[in-house]
């Protein structure tokens, strides 16, 4: 069922990327719109991945840059029957992780240095076997593809008040205006729709990856607090990525707050401690043998960020 409204969500935003074509450039916009949303769609599933990455700026480490972090994401990735993915660092102080990639055998986890020096050991291995619940379910390549395309519909929309039309074929001001404005506003609330389903599952997922819902639980209190607290710019510069991080990364001026693509954290931390409740899981019983309460190992902080 989580499959068909995903699929019947993907099919609205494709939609209303010939919606926004026809108001800005009548039945020929709409078909350019239309070409456009599958050419995007075609990109998205063979380039997301990269986009997503390169929009915030990560660096693939391996087990000579991060050793600790490779060998976690490669030990969960086990435990949870999937190939070991691409590991990423984002030179970032927000705290914070996403999962990207179009199958588990082309997938990639990112975590930000801000992350690494935050969490203890057993906090990132939940944020990390979330993330790792995020491509076991398949739900990266959605949620890059819908990232993709709701960033297309705002430039399209952009591009079409900027340019669309000439003199009488150019369509009334006010219609173009608030196709702007009201275009990505829809886009937004059609990815908060596919994203926020999708994570009361990850944490679930996550949480029997790695042994423990209270260390994901933590994780999550920790993150949140810091996201309230120091802005990611390059997160603002690319809003249509806040789906894939763990916490929305967005700063929540604005129309951020009403249209977050994520579960409110508490409702979340409080599902993880039911989950922990019925696995009689003990505070500090997780997948690792490291102390939840030191730093987790030896960050690698002789990676690429110095």
């Amino acid at each position: 069922m989580n499959t068909v409204k995903t699929g019947m969500l993907l099919a609205t935003l494709m939609a209303l990327f010939g919606v926004v074509g026809y108001l800005l450039g009548g039945a020929t916009g709409m078909m350019i719109a239309l070409g456009l949303g599958l050419a995007t769609n075609l990109f998205a599933y063979w380039n997301s991945d990269r986009l997503a990455l390169a929009a915030h700026r990560a660096v693939a480490v391996d087990e000579s840059t991060a050793p600790d972090l490779v060998r976690m994401v490669r030990d969960l990735a086990h435990n949870a029957g999937l190939p070991t993915p691409r590991v990423y660092i984002i030179e970032n102080p927000q705290p914070n992780a996403f999962a990207t990639g179009r199958n588990p055998e082309n997938a990639a986890v990112a975590a930000t240095t801000g992350l690494l020096d935050m969490l203890s050991y057993d906090e990132v291995a939940g944020v990390m076997a979330h993330e790792l619940a995020h491509i076991k379910n398949r739900d990266t390549l959605i949620m890059t593809v819908s990232a993709t395309i709701a960033g297309a519909i705002a430039t399209l929309a952009q591009f079409g008040f900027l340019f669309g039309g000439r003199g009488d074929d150019r369509p009334n001001p006010i219609v173009m205006l608030a196709t702007v404005l009201i275009a990505p506003i829809a886009a937004m609330i059609i990815q908060m729709a596919i994203s926020r389903s999708r994570e009361y599952d990850a944490d679930r997922v996550g949480a029997e990856i790695c042994g423990n819902p209270l260390s994901l639980a933590s994780a999550l209190a920790k993150i949140a607090g810091g996201v309230a607290h120091v802005p990611n710019m390059d997160a603002e510069r690319h809003p249509a990525t806040a789906p894939l991080f763990i916490i929305n990364p967005l700063s929540g001026r604005g129309m951020d707050n009403l249209f977050s693509t994520h579960p409110a954290t508490e409702n979340r931390i409080a599902a993880l401690h039911a989950l922990a409740q019925e696995m009689g899981a003990a505070p500090q019983s997780g997948f690792f043998t490291q102390s939840s309460t030191s730093p987790w190992g030896q960050p690698p902080r002789r990676g690429p960020w110095g």
